[in-house]
């Protein structure tokens, strides 16, 4: 029989784990949301959302992605890098993102960062619902 110790430290790992899930989990739902929101004429805005852990991406990306698959499959896979405690950022570069951003399009009049943002608690808590079915 494990001693109390032991109980402690498996009960810590499960719960790192499952914090390291709802984490990673949240960044891709938010992060894969703010893709599908962005306005589409070439794919080329879509395409060049970058996403890293601890630093800020800078430049662009030359990748037309009108669907978005390519862009959420790098940000997929980024998220699972992600420990908790980090920071992961999810940015785009292109000279007119701020103007998108801020309703300079009709396919996203609201944005989607801010839009996104306003729809985190929600995100969390979905989030918290799926991890907590299991």
């Amino acid at each position: 029989m494990a001693g109390f110790a032991d109980q402690i430290a498996a009960w810590s790992e499960k719960t790192r784990e499952k914090l390291e899930t709802a984490v990673r989990k949240i960044a891709l739902d938010a992060f894969t949301e703010v893709i599908l929101m962005s306005p589409v004429d070439t794919g080329r805005f879509r395409g060049n959302w970058q996403v890293a852990i601890g630093n800020i991406p800078t430049g662009t990306v030359e990748i037309d992605d009108k669907t978005g698959t390519a862009t959420i499959g790098k940000v997929q896979a980024e998220t699972l890098k992600l420990q908790a405690g980090q920071t992961i950022f999810l940015v785009n570069n292109l000279p007119y993102a701020q103007a998108l951003e801020y309703g300079h399009s009709q396919q996203a009049p609201g944005g989607m960062v801010r839009l996104t943002a306003q729809r985190f608690t929600p995100i969390v808590d979905a989030v918290a619902r799926e991890l907590n079915k299991g």
